[in-house]
């Protein structure tokens, strides 16, 4: 089944794209400046443009990040800084602390202390239509980083992974382990997905839904919490202890008296980490297939030790290298390269974007995706 549409203001179909993607979401360092820890810092991917001025002197950019919490952003934000640094610019980045006004409050501060570009991962889509108006007003460029920012006209561009493929890949991973095509079932699955305010959420869910819902309507796939609808599913925050509470109350009322529970649909590693979190401490049945999105170090680790079955990984230095590439354009007054014109609408208008494809990972091939590649080290995973 093709795409649904998930809400007014987003169109339906999305085209594969050209590169092998990023991350998202444990535990990480305190908030507060703007520099992200050391070991948290991913080794380097892709390739910025070369600097043709010192560093600095090719002007200066803002770069907001949503919060310090999240492993993924901690990664994207100190890829980011390094390559836009390598590539001669002045870096202005913070992290708000997945507070509204302080992403407010800084990014005001990045338009009047004389950025020319922000790229900004909003901790709320909706959240920024008044000052990204100044923003507008001062001439400056706005790239909207991994989540769409909604409603405001000032967003020039979208970087971005596949979001749809992400839940599509998540969806296709549990059709084929429980081999739904062939295998009579019934088989019960739980959904868990993310912050009811970020966009990609959307995306993520209705990738998954459209590759399952069939065996639901079959009955060959069966939700016995109830609970299907995204309103439901969502976790407030991507918060590992909302999706550990929420999967607690579903296991109490339906497989406390060891009903099997199949597999656990996660739309990313921190709510995968709640739920396996939960199961640890309140389900003896047999183990469930469980997915999850950003390959963070703990859940790597459950994916070896056999309790996570697998993550998307979406390499966070490779949409860092793309965005540096995007800002290096519109600084030396081009155009950003894009490859995608007609699937993100805002609504004020679809957002030229650049898709990065994400890529699926687990216990056979993590090495070759996460060590080999240099994004981890061995020691990282012990």
């Amino acid at each position: 089944m093709k795409k649904k549409i998930i809400s007014a203001v987003l169109s339906a179909a999305m085209v594969a794209a050209m590169l092998v993607g990023c991350g998202s979401s444990t535990p990480a360092a305190p908030e507060g400046g703007a520099e992200a820890p050391a070991d948290a810092t991913a080794a380097e991917g892709g390739e910025a443009p070369a600097a043709e001025t010192p560093a600095g002197e090719g002007g200066r950019v803002g770069v907001s990040m949503p919060t310090k919490d999240l492993q993924r952003w901690n990664q994207d934000g100190a890829n980011m800084e390094k390559q836009l640094q390598e590539a001669g610019y002045e870096v202005d980045l913070q992290y708000a602390s997945d507070d509204v006004p302080t992403q407010v409050s800084q990014i005001e501060n990045m338009i009047s202390s004389g950025a020319k570009v922000l790229v900004i991962a909003a901790i709320e889509g909706d959240s920024l239509g008044t000052v990204l108006d100044q923003a507008k007003q001062a001439g400056v460029s706005v790239i909207a980083y991994d989540r769409l920012i909604m409603n405001s006209d000032a967003v020039n561009y979208y970087a971005t992974f596949d979001n749809y493929m992400v839940g599509t890949k998540q969806g296709e991973y549990i059709r084929d382990q429980l081999d739904l095509e062939n295998a009579k079932g019934p088989f019960n699955i739980e959904i868990f997905t993310g912050d009811p305010g970020d966009n990609n959420a959307k995306f993520f869910y209705q990738g998954a839904y459209d590759v399952i819902e069939p065996y639901i309507k079959e009955g060959k796939l069966v939700v016995k919490s109830g609970q299907v609808e995204f309103d439901k599913v969502a976790t407030q925050g991507w918060k590992t202890e909302n999706a550990q509470s929420r999967m607690d109350a579903i296991i109490a009322a339906n497989y406390a008296d060891g009903t099997k529970l199949d597999a656990v649909l996660c739309s990313n590693d921190s709510t995968a980490l709640g739920v396996t979190n939960s199961l640890e401490a309140n389900y003896t049945g047999d183990w469930p297939i469980i997915t999850g999105q950003d390959c963070d170090k703990p859940n790597v680790k459950n994916m070896i030790a056999g309790k996570q079955s697998m993550s998307i990984f979406k390499d966070t230095r490779e949409l860092a290298a793309q965005t540096v590439k995007m800002v290096d354009a519109i600084m030396k007054g081009g155009e950003a390269p894009i490859n995608n014109e007609k699937d993100y609408n805002n609504g004020t208008g679809v957002i030229p974007s650049y898709l990065c494809e994400p890529v699926f990972a687990d216990a056979k091939n993590y090495k070759t995706l996460l060590i080999d590649s240099g994004y981890y080290t061995e020691d990282d995973l012990k």
